[in-house]
């Protein structure tokens, strides 16, 4: 009765469609070729990262370099700046002088000297508690061993007879030349040693402006810093 009931009254059963039923989900093919597309992608991906990378740090070697000669210069323009301002200069006056200086080596040698009352921050005092003022400081380069800062305080028991002490800078200086302005034919000359005075004097010459040769592997590079002229009050800045 119920079949017939079915016939009569027009109901069927509903059978699914074919194409409906792919049309809900991929192929195969189409997740090879999804699956294909991604991995080419990650590769593509991979190789422009390792690339950047590799280019990067072929030139990381040059930044440091250059950082380094940066902050080695501002640091001796500081330190010189501050030589350059009272107390430690006098108006009128020279801050910066040739002395002859005898290191721990025991060889003495004229060097570029002057004073930092406070000290530097480079400066370790083994026997004081605190830093002494009116510290002596001269530059000097040696070969295999950088740009050595040699300092003393004034206020020491020993100062006229202890070399002084040793503190290097940066391994990387080679090379020291002193630059030398000449009023009278408005010229700049570079020697590579301090220039001895024309005059006949015993003490060379206190240059103008200092020029440092820096080195790494086949790297070099040169600043140059300029001895700051005395003032009679300090900056405004």
């Amino acid at each position: 009765m119920s079949a017939r009931h079915s016939i009569s009254s027009g109901w069927t059963p509903r059978q699914p469609d074919p194409g409906r039923a792919r049309a809900g989900g991929f192929t195969l093919l189409e997740i090879l070729l999804s699956l294909a597309l991604t991995a080419l992608m990650l590769v593509a991906l991979n190789t422009f990262v390792f690339s950047m990378g590799e280019i990067w740090g072929r030139g990381a070697d040059v930044r440091l370099f250059d950082q380094h000669v940066r902050a080695v210069t501002r640091f001796l323009e500081h330190e010189l700046r501050a030589a350059g301002l009272p107390p430690a200069a006098l108006a009128r006056s020279t801050p910066f002088g040739v002395q002859e200086i005898r290191p721990q080596s025991g060889t003495s040698e004229n060097l570029l000297t002057f004073d930092l009352p406070a000290g530097s921050r480079l400066f370790t005092w083994p026997d004081a508690k605190r830093p002494l003022p009116e510290v002596v400081c001269s530059l000097q380069v040696r070969e295999n061993e950088g740009l050595i800062l040699l300092w003393h305080s004034r206020l020491e028991k020993n100062f006229d007879t202890d070399p002084p002490r040793e503190t290097v800078v940066t391994p990387l200086v080679t090379g020291l030349s002193y630059d030398y302005y000449d009023p009278d034919s408005t010229r700049w000359t570079t020697e590579t040693a301090l220039k001895p005075d024309p005059a006949g004097g015993s003490t060379p010459l206190t240059p103008q402006r200092l020029r440092l040769k820096f080195t790494y592997g086949k790297l070099t590079r040169e600043s140059v810093v300029t001895l700051p002229a005395p003032t009679e009050a300090l900056p405004l800045f």
